[in-house]
C-alpha cells in the first residue's frame, strides 16, 4: 500500500455536525477503497488565495491515508461529488520532499 495526502476544502459555512458528517463520510469511502486512514489534521476555516464558489473561506481537511491500486478514481472522484466539498486533491506522498537540504 502506497501513502497519499488527501486534502479537502469544506464550506466554511457548516455546521459542527455537518462537518462531522463529512468527515465520516471521507472515513467511509477511504475504506470502501480499500484504504486506511493513517492521520487528519483538521485545520478549520481558513481564507483563500482566491474565491471558489463566491465563498472567500474554506475549512481544510488534510488527511494523510495508506492506499492501493488508483485511489485517484476510487476516492477522489467519489468525494468531488458531494455538495459541500469545495476541493480534492490527492497527491502520492514522497519523503524526499520532506527532507531539508542544505
Amino acid at each position: 500500500m502506497t501513502q497519499y495526502d488527501l486534502n479537502l476544502i469544506l464550506n466554511p459555512n457548516l455546521s459542527s455536525e455537518q462537518v462531522l458528517t463529512e468527515k465520516e463520510y471521507v472515513e467511509t469511502t477511504v475504506k470502501n477503497a480499500g484504504g486506511e486512514i493513517v492521520k487528519l489534521d483538521e485545520i478549520g476555516n481558513r481564507r483563500l488565495a482566491y474565491s471558489i464558489e463566491k465563498d472567500r473561506e474554506g475549512y481544510y481537511l488534510y488527511y494523510t491515508i495508506n492506499a492501493g491500486g488508483n485511489p485517484l478514481t476510487s476516492i477522489g472522484d467519489v468525494l468531488r461529488l458531494r455538495d459541500h466539498v469545495r476541493r480534492v486533491v490527492l497527491v502520492k506522498d514522497r519523503p524526499e520532499w520532506k527532507t531539508k537540504k542544505a
